[in-house]
C-alpha cells in the first residue's frame, strides 16, 4: 500500500479556506459526538520525523481539551511487561464522548518489537490476529477508530533528523537508533507495509497520509478526522452501524476458530454428591497443599492463574474462594467482587473492567463473578440489549482465548 502514495505539495494559500472550514467544523462535530457519546480512538502512527506531534498539536487546538486525552505509546515499562501485551492500551480506552489521541500506538509496538528482535515471526503474527480482534470489538461496540500512518520518504526522513539533530532544543528527540533505521528504510518499509495491508479491516481502515510536505499532511488528517467523525455521528443518530471509507481494499480476517469441550447440562448434574466430615478434611489439606505448591511453580514459571466464579446467588461462591485463597501466599493472589457496572464502566466495552483488573504473571486472579455476567444477567436486566448480548459470545471467547 505504501508504494502507492503518491507525495503531494500544497501551498498554504490553496489549502487555507478548506482548512479553516474543517477547523471550525471540528469544534461542531467534537461537541456532536460529546452529545452521542460517541468514544473516538485517533492513532497517529509512522516514521520517526513524520511530523506525528505537530499535526496531533495541530488538530487539538480547535478541540475542547475536556474532552480528549492524548497519549505517547512508548515501549512497555517493567510493570507493563507483567501483563499480556494488549492490557496497556483497553487501560487507555476513552468513555463514550471522549476522545482518545495517541502518538504511537499498538501498531509502532509490534513494528519496533519485530524489527529490534524483541519477538519473533510467529509473535508477530499473534499480535497482528490480537490488534484485528481487538479493533473489531471494539466497533462492534460503538467505538470509532481513525488509523492515521504519516508516511515519507528516506530523503525527508534523512534530511528532517539531520534538522533536528543539529538544533540544540530538538537534539533531544533523536537518537543514534534513528539514523540507523534510516538506513534500514527498506526493510522496515516492508514490514510497516505488510503491517498495514494485513490490519486493514472494515472495523478500522487505514488512512495512509503523504507527509513529506507539511500543509498536505495536515489536510488530508484534517479530511480523515473531520468525515470520518461526522459519518459516525450520523450513524448513530440513525441507529446503525458506521462503516468508515476505505482507501484502498478491505482486508477479510477469518475468525479464530475454538476448540469448544462438550460440558454437563446443568439439569443433568449430579447434585448427590457428598463426603463424610473426615473425607472431606482429609481431601481440603491433601489439595491446599497441593494449591500452594502449584502457586509457587506458577510464579517461578511467570504463569499468569484467573480463578472465575460463577453461580446462584448463596450457592456458596464466597466460601469455596475462602477456602483456596487461605491455601495460597497472599503477596500473590487478589480477589475481585465484580458487581453491577459503575458509570466509568457502562461508558467503556465491556471488558474493560476485567481488563483493568488481571494481575501481573506469576499471580493469581480470583473472579467472584466474572464477564459471563453479560450473557447470563446483563440480558434479564435490561442493561445490555439482546442482540449485543449475544455477540459477547465470541468476545469471551476471544478474551480467554
Amino acid at each position: 500500500m505504501l508504494e502507492l502514495i503518491e507525495q503531494k505539495k500544497t501551498k498554504k494559500t490553496d489549502a487555507a479556506e478548506e482548512l479553516s472550514s474543517m477547523r471550525a467544523q471540528l469544534i461542531d462535530i467534537a461537541n456532536a459526538a460529546k452529545s452521542a457519546k460517541l468514544p473516538v480512538i485517533i492513532t497517529f502512527d509512522g516514521w520517526a520525523a513524520a511530523g506525528k506531534g505537530s499535526q496531533i498539536a495541530k488538530l487539538i487546538k480547535y478541540m475542547d481539551p475536556r474532552f480528549y486525552n492524548v497519549e505517547p505509546i512508548r515501549k512497555p515499562n517493567e510493570p507493563e511487561k507483567r501483563k499480556p501485551w494488549m492490557h496497556r492500551y483497553w487501560l487507555k480506552l476513552p468513555a463514550g464522548g471522549e476522545f482518545l489521541i495517541l502518538d504511537g500506538s499498538w501498531y509502532s509496538d509490534i513494528v519496533k518489537s519485530y524489527m529490534n528482535g524483541d519477538i519473533d515471526k510467529e509473535e508477530y503474527k499473534r499480535r497482528i490476529a490480537d490488534i484485528n480482534v481487538f479493533e473489531r470489538q471494539l466497533h462492534d461496540d460503538g467505538y470509532l477508530i481513525i488509523k492515521l500512518f504519516l508516511h515519507i520518504t528516506q530523503g525527508e526522513q534523512r534530511k528532517r533528523l539531520k534538522a533536528l539533530y543539529e538544533d540544540k532544543f530538538t537534539r533531544w528527540r533523536v537518537d543514534e537508533q534513528d539514523f540507523i533505521n534510516n538506513k534500514r528504510y527498506d526493510k522496515i518499509f516492508r514490514r510497516y507495509d505488510k503491517t498495514i495491508s494485513r490490519t486493514n479491516t472494515a472495523s478500522a481502515p487505514w488512512n495512509i497520509i503523504p507527509a513529506n510536505d507539511r500543509v498536505t499532511a495536515e489536510l488530508e488528517i484534517m479530511r480523515a478526522v473531520t468525515s470520518s467523525i461526522t459519518g459516525a455521528c450520523d450513524a448513530k443518530a440513525k441507529g446503525k452501524p458506521y462503516k468508515m471509507p476505505a482507501q484502498f481494499p478491505i482486508t477479510d480476517i477469518e475468525p479464530l476458530k475454538f476448540d469448544l469441550v462438550r460440558t454437563v447440562k446443568l439439569a443433568k448434574t449430579d447434585m448427590n454428591k457428598e463426603l463424610t466430615d473426615e473425607e472431606y478434611r482429609t481431601a481440603l489439606d491433601k489439595y491446599q497443599s497441593r494449591l500452594f505448591e502449584l502457586q509457587n511453580l506458577c510464579y517461578q514459571r511467570k504463569i499468569p492463574v484467573i480463578v472465575a466464579y460463577e453461580g446462584w446467588d448463596a450457592g456458596g461462591k464466597g466460601g469455596n474462594i475462602k477456602r483456596v485463597a487461605s491455601a495460597l501466599d497472599p503477596r500473590g493472589y487478589e480477589v475481585k467482587p465484580i458487581a453491577a457496572p459503575e458509570p466509568s464502566e457502562l461508558a467503556r466495552h465491556y471488558l474493560w473492567r476485567f481488563w483493568k483488573r488481571l494481575e501481573n504473571d506469576g499471580h493469581f486472579t480470583i473472579f467472584d463473578r466474572t464477564w459471563y455476567g453479560r450473557v447470563m444477567v446483563e440480558p434479564i436486566e435490561k442493561i445490555t440489549p439482546q442482540a449485543r448480548a449475544d455477540m459477547a459470545y465470541r468476545e469471551i471467547n476471544e478474551f480467554e482465548y
